[in-house]
């Protein structure tokens, strides 16, 4: 009973900073649910044949892993995916983790305004899985996680700003990405959307994003997130 107590006074603490119930159905069908959204991420108007589109971690709650997931798009051409983890059953603490990254593309043929805003369901770390099964073969190896993802998320305000993610030592750059978001209550405009800038290069074992923001982001909360693909893991 004391153990229950405890609990729910922790998922009050939790559900008091997360994001109100609205019309996702990032909790649906789970018995405790803690929702968390993200913020509106601008996807790139790419209309060529290669589209790289735009990535972007959402986290629970220490404590929690994510059990359930939706978004809102505000074009139905954005391809939204995220990459789970490999194992048996396929769930929560299995499948995912704690974060969660989202994968946007635009598909459409002409240019406009396309944003996309994530939602988790998160549960606490007891109602999840435990993990894959271990599984081998003579002279092969069970999936892994052989990277892992350094991320850090800047607040943009008038001006420019730098942001750099990092790979630890004994750790080496795969890859890296950045992403333009906006907390606002609707999609941005597109004005808004064009009143940021950013660019980003490789440089070691850091990805470094330099952002410019015009007027327009004052009074909004706007972030860039940065985030590096290191290898060395496991």
């Amino acid at each position: 009973m004391k153990r229950a107590l405890v609990l729910c006074v922790a998922l009050a603490a939790v559900a008091a900073t997360a994001a109100p119930a609205g019309a996702t159905n990032e909790c649906r069908g789970l018995q405790v649910c803690v929702k968390v959204r993200g913020p509106w991420v601008v996807v790139p108007v790419e209309l060529s044949s290669a589209r790289a589109g735009a990535q972007f971690q959402l986290s629970c709650p220490r404590g929690f892993v994510a059990g359930g997931l939706d978004a809102e798009l505000s074009d139905r051409a954005i391809d939204l995916s995220f990459p789970g983890l490999l194992g048996s059953p396929v769930g929560p603490g299995t499948t995912t983790s704690r974060s969660v990254v989202f994968h946007g593309v635009y598909t459409g043929s002409s240019a406009r305004n396309p944003v996309f805003r994530p939602h988790l369901g998160c549960l606490p770390v007891s109602g999840g899985g435990g993990g894959p099964v271990p599984y081998r073969r003579l002279q092969s190896f069970p999936p892994g996680q052989p990277t892992v993802r350094r991320v850090r998320s800047v607040q943009l305000r008038a001006g420019s700003i730098r942001a750099v993610a990092a790979c630890e030592a004994g750790e080496r750059l795969i890859s890296g990405w950045h992403s333009v978001g906006f907390y606002t209550a609707s999609a941005p405009s597109a004005a808004l959307a064009r009143s940021v800038s950013a660019t980003q290069t490789a440089r070691g074992n850091r990805v470094e994003v330099r952002a410019r923001a015009g007027a327009g982001v004052n009074g909004v909360r706007a972030v860039v997130q940065v985030g590096a693909v290191c290898g060395g893991g496991s």
